[in-house]
């Protein structure tokens, strides 16, 4: 996973749902990460730092940033 990566989560995290969906906004380390996460309607619910085991990846931004 590296910034701008688009990805959900795999199972809860503090006040989130399973499949909510965030962008990695900061890679700490290989397993830490900054991540804005966004309701249904893509408005913010919250900035968290959170670790790689609750994410999976649906959109990597390396695969289209040169398109």
């Amino acid at each position: 996973m590296e910034e701008l990566d688009c990805v959900k989560l795999i199972k809860p995290f503090e006040d989130l749902k399973v499949g909510t969906k965030g962008t990695i906004v900061l890679k700490y380390t290989e397993n830490d990460y900054e991540v804005e996460f966004f309701d249904e309607n893509h408005e913010t619910i919250d900035v968290y730092t959170i670790k790689g085991d609750y994410l999976e990846v649906y959109w990597k931004f390396s695969e289209h940033k040169d398109k």
